[in-house]
């Protein structure tokens, strides 16, 4: 393997294609009905690669925004309070809204995240994530749109990172070196 740090590739970059190119023909036939404006809303920093893939995929009219959101604070385990750091541009009042996001795992910080968003008065409001870990959730996610199912690795490349590297990996890799 070519990326020091990453122990063996979990998702090729063929694979990711195949499965970016399934979700945005799932989400166009979705929303395919409906006479509102989709705002595709990618949770930063780690989906960003993933939803410029995904939004070429989707023959809907759409704009896209992006919320920083911080659980952690100065540590590296999540406090459960959710901080937005930087919120989004657009109001999503009475708008179709898709809400992006690289991994859900626990799912504690994301469910705040879409109760929060709920509360803003969406027309509608589904969840699309490239990579869900089911075995380590603590708090149920209905997602809407699944790239794929994966076990408990801690994973990195195409966005996911460890301390800020891997991000631009075009595959995604199970790491192999030490994690908080």
């Amino acid at each position: 393997m070519s990326e020091q740090g990453l122990a063996k590739t979990l998702v090729s970059k063929e694979e990711i294609a195949a499965i970016v190119s399934r979700l945005g023909r799932e989400i166009t036939e979705c929303y395919k009905d409906s006479d509102k404006e989709l705002i595709v809303i990618g949770l930063l920093r780690g989906s960003f690669i993933f939803m410029a893939d995904l939004v070429r995929e989707i023959k809907h009219p759409m704009v896209t925004d992006f919320m920083t959101i911080s659980s952690y604070g100065d540590g590296t385990v999540s406090s459960g309070d959710v901080k937005v750091v930087m919120d989004l541009d657009e109001s999503i009042t009475g708008r179709d809204v898709l809400l992006v996001e690289d991994i859900i795992d626990t799912g504690n910080t994301f469910s705040k995240v879409v109760r929060m968003l709920e509360g803003r008065g969406p027309a509608s409001l589904r969840i699309c994530t490239f990579l869900n870990k089911p075995s380590r959730r603590e708090v149920e996610v209905d997602i809407d749109f699944c790239g794929m199912d994966i076990p408990d690795e801690f994973v990195c490349g195409y966005g996911l990172d460890y301390a800020q590297k891997f991000r631009n990996v075009p595959y995604v890799g199970i790491y192999e070196g030490p994690v908080d």
